[in-house]
């Protein structure tokens, strides 16, 4: 009899730490989001009497830091943070250039043929992935680039 309460007590204790660990990853997942037309003002308060620190265009990636009411804080690749209203973004996966300029190229690899050059802070859309590539598009190509490249 024992032996069987112990046994159920181990059980509890696993399946509780589990849901604890599970909880603590979920927690920790970033999200991003990216804003859904030129010319969004990025906001010092949540308020649409804020100061307005910079216009954003279409595609630009935030990542959501806080919520207060329809309000996001979000920060950008730079570190640069402010808030901005909950319908001006939406879900779309967007990635910038972080680097002074890379190759898109035809497939996940750098042995795949360049199919361009991206400057720094170009926007891109996020269609794939494939290990530590990412394959994006943008009116002028579509391309595979690497992700030490890109934010997020």
């Amino acid at each position: 009899m024992k032996q069987s309460r112990m046994k159920t007590s181990i059980r509890i204790v696993f399946l509780v730490t589990a849901l604890a660990l599970l909880s603590a990853s979920y927690a920790l997942a970033a999200e991003y989001v990216s804003v859904v037309k030129d010319d969004v003002n990025l906001r010092s308060g949540p308020t649409t009497s804020s100061e307005v620190l910079f216009k954003l265009p279409a595609g630009y990636p935030l990542k959501v830091i806080s919520r207060k009411g329809k309000w996001l804080k979000v920060s950008d690749f730079e570190g640069d943070k402010g808030w901005i209203y909950s319908t001006l973004v939406n879900s779309t996966p967007h990635v910038i250039v972080k680097v002074k300029e890379c190759n898109a190229r035809k497939g996940p690899g750098t042995n795949y043929a360049k199919v361009g050059t991206l400057s720094r802070e170009v926007i891109l859309k996020k269609i794939g992935r494939k290990g530590d590539w990412i394959k994006v598009s943008h009116p002028q190509l579509t391309g595979w680039v690497h992700s030490k490249l890109v934010w997020p």
